[in-house]
């Protein structure tokens, strides 16, 4: 729970909003090892950005990817591929297809990004090959941001690998996107914990950032009808090469 100043002032930001973002979609892919209900310290971070999201209106999806069957792969349906069971394809069609603002959140574990993250990361990139209607790759026109959270270090190190993986597959990285709690240096207090991120002002100012900055390059790109469509549309280049067993676009 933040502290009462700091949600109060939040929340006058939020009204003093000049812009219109009701019409946004966000989904928050969080890649902890958590299952559904076990707290989650991660969640904890993503409530932050919450009292921004929310508070303006637009429409926020929190999916836990570990409470789904989502296998390994970089293939659009893994059902295909010999798996039983792939709840990833509907994820896709019904929150991330239609979201405005794509945010990865992940827990630290040795340094690196959870592996429900990059699980979820290589199963984006799977749907990277697929067109917009506009003949772009099909992630061009959304924004991508981070939250990651730890009680050690790999901060920076998470969020660069995370925001470049977005953008290398099209989605747009507005100006200071990612935000962490990592704490001091040795294993000490995870984000909800006493002494934990939640009083960490710091953390607390980059969250709201991030979330702001999400929502502005969001509305611009809406109102722009998404990312000028001269110069990358696929279908003006045939890199195609039927034998190959490795698609262009992988």
């Amino acid at each position: 729970m933040l502290p009462s100043p700091v949600q109060r002032f939040i929340d006058a930001e939020v009204t003093a909003s000049p812009t219109d973002f009701s019409d946004l979609r966000v989904v928050v892919l969080n890649g902890t090892l958590k299952p559904s209900p076990e707290p989650s310290h991660t969640d904890g971070l993503v409530a932050v950005a919450r009292r921004v999201l929310d508070g303006v209106g637009a429409r926020v999806d929190v999916v836990r990817t570990v409470d789904h069957e989502i296998p390994p792969g970089v293939y659009t349906d893994m059902r295909e591929h010999g798996r039983a069971v792939d709840d990833f394809p509907a994820l896709y069609t019904d929150l991330i297809a239609p979201a405005d603002i794509v945010v990865l959140a992940s827990p630290i574990w040795l340094g690196d990004q959870s592996s429900m993250t990059r699980l979820v990361i290589e199963r984006l990139y799977g749907y990277s090959g697929q067109l917009n209607d506009r003949g772009q790759w099909s992630y061009y026109g959304k924004v991508g941001g981070v939250l990651v959270t730890g009680n050690e270090d790999g901060g920076k190190h998470c969020a660069a690998q995370m925001l470049y993986a977005l953008s290398h597959i099209g989605f747009t990285i507005p100006p200071q996107v990612d935000a962490y709690w990592v704490g001091e240096a040795g294993p000490g207090p995870s984000y909800l914990d006493e002494a934990g991120g939640a009083t960490n002002a710091w953390t607390t100012r980059n969250t709201v950032f991030a979330a702001w900055n999400m929502l502005h390059a969001a509305r611009r790109l809406k109102d722009l009808g998404g990312v000028p469509a001269h110069g990358n549309v696929t279908s003006n280049w045939d890199l195609s090469s039927p034998d190959a067993p490795n698609p262009e676009y992988r």
